[in-house]
């Protein structure tokens, strides 16, 4: 099965996707297309699907971080050597260099300013998005030369508020942060809530004054025929779960020649 990502035309011309968990080598709860070096699958069937990954965006090098649901960002112009850096966001404005963020229900962001010439990928769970890991990419993105007001992002497939029941101390948590967060809940059964994750983000977004943002409108949890879902795999007792990769990459600049 070839890979067939999502796209969206605000991160066009950069080479982008996020991929579904379709296309790939991997079997079992991992089927198929797992990205996710963390995960207990079959290390060769993890790297075969990345390289299909990197070879779909026609990009040299496929990057993703140890992501830790922290704020920081930061920026690769290579390959790593020496292991994986601890981090949930990277920008680059080096070409054919692919930055990946993985998730199973947090929500992956693209980031682009065609402009200037500089992308970002961000994983951005409710603790990351919560504290700073959008402000924290633009910033990034910004002191390589993009501007906030040039720079188009697209939220991924993530889990949507009505599969995303929380406690009231996760509530009182963004309450704590800001009482006007409380737009993003709405109520649920008993003393439960229901958590807007993408709007969250969006609103992150907007508050990081980027020029248009929009979200996939695609629920992880709820299609599990294309999607991985850390959340589903929990209330299954599943011993895992694999990884879908959201990448983006700068195209490779081509020499003009002459007649």
């Amino acid at each position: 099965m070839m890979l067939q990502p999502i796209t969206d035309r605000l991160l066009a011309p950069m080479h982008h996707g996020f991929f579904t968990r379709e296309g790939g080598r991997s079997a079992g709860i991992y089927t198929s297309l797992n990205g996710g070096p963390g995960s207990r699958d079959l290390p060769e069937a993890v790297a075969a699907n990345r390289h299909a990954i990197a070879a779909h965006l026609g990009a040299r090098a496929l990057i993703s971080v140890s992501q830790v649901h922290s704020d920081r960002a930061i920026v690769v112009t290579g390959p790593f050597t020496g292991g994986r850096p601890e981090a949930d966001a990277m920008v680059t404005d080096q070409p054919g260099i692919a930055l990946a963020a993985l998730a199973a229900d947090c929500a992956p962001v693209l980031l682009a300013d065609a402009t200037a010439g500089v992308v970002g990928a961000a994983h951005a769970g409710w603790r990351g998005a919560l504290g700073g890991v959008i402000q924290a990419t633009v910033a990034a993105m910004t002191a390589r030369g993009a501007s906030p007001a040039r720079i188009t992002a697209v939220v991924g497939p993530c889990i949507s508020q009505r599969a995303y029941e929380v406690g009231p101390e996760f509530v009182e948590r963004f309450l704590d942060e800001a009482r006007e967060n409380d737009r993003f809940f709405a109520g649920g059964q008993g003393d439960r809530a229901m958590f807007d994750l993408p709007s969250f983000v969006l609103a992150q977004l907007r508050a990081a004054e980027v020029g248009e943002a929009v979200w996939s409108g695609h629920c992880t949890y709820s299609d599990e025929a294309r999607f991985f879902s850390y959340r589903r795999a929990t209330h299954r007792g599943e011993p895992d779960y694999g990884r879908l990769v959201s990448a983006i990459a700068l195209p490779e600049r081509r020499e003009e020649t002459g007649v």
